[in-house]
């Protein structure tokens, strides 16, 4: 639908141009049809709708989340409203309300479906009731003990470890290992399932991402955040940033065939460069090697949102412009901080040449960026992935772009619990993601039987079987990519 043009926030409220059955005026308030709503799509005009009541946030950069608002633009924002926020930050919006939606004009959800949505919010209310938001602090004090061991055991090591190679990359495959660690503990607490309060949430993120990790806050919540509200959903075009940004893999991996075609808009001839046709025909191949070189591409897309040098796509770009850095001191000084420390450790306090130095520093980077990546990977790679205009409601797509990961093969669940850090439980954490990680298991059995009643697809694998149909998903679009092209052009 074609966006119309309207004004800013809650000002607009009596500004309509809204007419005929668009729009009912009574003495009391305006109702808008669902095609009326769907016109208001983009960041300088965006109505979204939630508990069938309508607002305008045109341009509302002061949204305390960030431009991620404006990925539910034109459309409900309801259950992802729900899932980010706390009870009783609905307030907020009520300088935004402009009318009510008719219900009536919502063509395509029928009887069914509003009982399903029904029950799911009525399931979400139940977990509050058991206490299931409710966070443990104490596990949250064995959780960053026990990773700040795991640090100081790898300092300790290099500095003890004489001209032992092996014990030297031990120590560098181990703080691998706790910069994986890391991003789980800064993820718990950015998505405020620690604290009540949001500011104690951010601090202890700036020191697990930061500080430890290398990886800017605001960096992550923009990216991470829209990742929450639209996953394994495309980008419209190629240029756009309406999508999934961790799926926004082109022209390296596609996970569709026109995601795979997609760049072929950015060509004056409209075909595929031979850059693109050689990576996605081996994409399954490359696939490891690529999660081997993630963290250097987190790292600098880190270090320039910190200190202002540039922004990883036109959705952060606008909330930086708008907005700046939220703790402008605490990221620049978190970043500099984490180079100092990591210069020291991958230098062997200043005793190794620069070449076997930055061996060390690859070591401990590339295995960084597989460990988590292979995680988060298991999460969506090779799930459903939709168009934004054709995705389903809020459960069905994060239960369908999403995959649970289980024991097996030799992998106990005790072991899967700790090293995916909460992200094994990655279906129930997209439904609830303020849920703490301690409380996923038990969430996840209401979940399960929520699913089964309802006949809703909910996928479980274990690191092995998961790999191994992400890599049978790239080699499928692969396939498709290369017969597509067959047919349409020239042979390769």
């Amino acid at each position: 639908n074609k966006c119309a043009t309207m004004g800013k926030g809650g000002e607009s409220a009596m500004a309509s141009k809204a007419s005929g059955k668009e729009a009912e005026t009574t003495a009391t308030t305006t109702k808008y049809t669902w095609t009326e709503v769907k016109k208001h799509c983009t960041p300088d005009d965006a109505w979204i709708v939630y508990m069938n009541k309508v607002y305008d946030v045109s341009d509302w950069h002061e949204h305390p989340g960030g431009a991620v608002i404006f990925t539910h633009a034109g459309d409900d924002m309801t259950d992802i409203f729900a899932a980010f926020h706390a009870p009783g930050s609905q307030t907020m919006m009520k300088k935004f309300y402009i009318g009510d939606l008719i219900p009536e004009s919502v063509e395509h959800k029928d009887e069914r479906q509003r009982a399903f949505e029904k029950g799911y919010r009525d399931l979400r209310s139940q977990l509050i009731m058991m206490g299931m938001f409710k966070s443990n602090k104490w596990f949250y004090v064995y959780k960053c003990l026990s990773n700040l061991a795991i640090w100081a055991a790898a300092c300790a090591l290099v500095y003890y470890s004489g001209d032992s190679f092996a014990l030297q990359m031990t120590a560098a495959v181990m703080l691998g290992l706790f910069f994986q660690q890391c991003g789980w503990l800064a993820h718990d607490f950015l998505h405020h399932q620690v604290f009540k309060k949001r500011k104690y949430g951010d601090l202890f993120g700036i020191f697990w991402g930061n500080l430890m990790q290398g990886y800017s806050v605001q960096w992550w919540k923009n990216k991470h955040n829209g990742h929450h509200a639209v996953p394994n959903l495309h980008n419209s075009t190629a240029s756009s940033q309406d999508g999934d940004p961790d799926i926004d893999t082109m022209p390296l991996l596609a996970w569709s065939l026109k995601q795979a075609q997609s760049y072929r808009e950015l060509r004056a001839d409209g075909k595929d460069s031979a850059f693109v046709k050689f990576m996605i025909k081996n994409q399954a191949i490359f696939y490891f090697p690529i999660l081997l070189l993630a963290r250097l591409s987190w790292l600098r897309e880190s270090f320039k949102t910190s200190f202002g040098l540039g922004a990883a796509s036109e959705n952060a770009a606008l909330e930086l412009k708008a907005k700046g850095l939220q703790y402008p001191v605490l990221e620049k000084l978190g970043i500099i901080l984490h180079y100092a420390w990591v210069l020291a450790v991958s230098t062997g306090y200043g005793t190794w040449s620069v070449g076997y130095s930055v061996l060390f520093f690859l070591v401990m980077t590339c295995s960084c960026g597989l460990l988590l990546a292979l995680v988060f990977g298991l999460g969506h790679n090779g799930m459903a992935t939709y168009d934004a205009e054709t995705r389903p409601d809020f459960w069905k797509l994060q239960v369908t772009t999403t995959r649970n990961i289980t024991g097996g093969h030799g992998f106990p669940q005790a072991f899967v619990d700790w090293f995916c850090g909460g992200l094994q439980y990655q279906v129930d954490h997209h439904l609830f993601p303020t849920i703490p990680r301690h409380n996923l298991r038990k969430t996840h059995a209401l979940v399960k039987s929520f699913c089964q009643e309802w006949g809703v697809k909910y996928h479980e694998a274990d690191l092995v079987d998961g790999s191994i149909e992400v890599l049978q998903h790239l080699n499928n679009v692969s396939n498709e990519f290369i017969i597509d092209f067959v047919q349409d052009g020239p042979t390769m």
